[in-house]
């Protein structure tokens, strides 16, 4: 029989029980640890009510880290789909996201008809030529060399767009920085990102595309305004080093780590 005594023990330190009756203990929720307790409640609570934040130890935080150096932006999918569940579980999980005043202004369109995604591919390919004419000689053989996105292979493609029209949150927090709500779909599609890979998917931000082309293919409402176009689906391969830096496009530097006292 599974002992389920070290799961509630990792969680709420200096709690005991005697004896051999590991029955869920009354007043108590359990946080699912392990895989054997996924059954029992997310979070440990007081008899009062009150929750009891997980604990996140040496090997969470490295497990974390690790997939943070693992993210990548996907360009190669294979062809099997995404499960629908899996699907509906991402985007449960996006809204746990923060947004300026809770105001959530993420919306979501699933492409899956061939005339909708037409209108991406064509814009694609429209913006790509422009894109590559802006560049001359060994940077423009790099450019044409590069696999910019998974139009063609992706099973499951997201347009994310932010709702500028939204009543939720009530104004707080953007009425001095209206773009705060473009930022909250931003933080919004970081957290898909990561959630893909925690399941296995890669994800693929294709931006060389013309937003207005975009927007008026899908047919949304006219206070949506479109942020990302995402690729999801199984990656042929992956790697801890980005496609950019292999291919000699670009490397990462220490630019990013400034940091100004004042």
């Amino acid at each position: 029989m599974h002992e389920q005594a070290s799961c509630w023990l990792r969680l709420a330190p200096g709690i005991t029980r005697k004896g051999s009756d590991w029955g869920e203990p009354r007043g108590w929720f359990v946080s699912p640890i392990c895989p054997q307790c996924s059954d029992l409640e997310k979070y440990v609570t007081q008899a009062a009510g009150r929750p009891f934040p997980p604990s996140f130890d040496d090997e969470f935080r490295i497990r974390f880290e690790e997939l943070l150096v693992w993210r990548r932006d996907v360009r190669r999918f294979r062809n099997d789909p995404v499960p629908p569940h899996l699907e509906e579980r991402l985007l449960d999980l996006v809204q746990l996201a923060p947004s300026v005043g809770n105001s959530q202004p993420w919306r979501f369109v699933r492409v899956k008809s061939e005339n909708a995604r037409k209108v991406v591919r064509t814009s694609f390919e429209q913006c790509n030529r422009k894109a590559l004419a802006g560049f001359e000689g060994a940077r423009a053989k790099a450019y044409a060399e590069l696999k910019l996105s998974g139009l063609d292979q992706a099973p499951l493609q997201l347009a994310v767009f932010c709702e500028e029209a939204t009543s939720q949150g009530h104004g707080l927090g953007r009425a001095t920085m209206p773009e705060t709500l473009a930022w909250s779909v931003v933080g919004a599609i970081h957290l898909l990102w990561l959630s893909a890979r925690i399941h296995g998917l890669g994800l693929g931000w294709v931006s060389i595309l013309d937003p207005v082309e975009v927007t008026r293919g899908l047919d949304v409402p006219p206070s949506w305004k479109l942020i990302a176009y995402l690729c999801l689906g199984w990656p042929e391969d992956i790697n801890d080093v980005p496609e950019l830096e292999r291919l000699r496009w670009q490397a990462r530097t220490t630019e990013g780590r400034i940091v100004l006292d004042r």
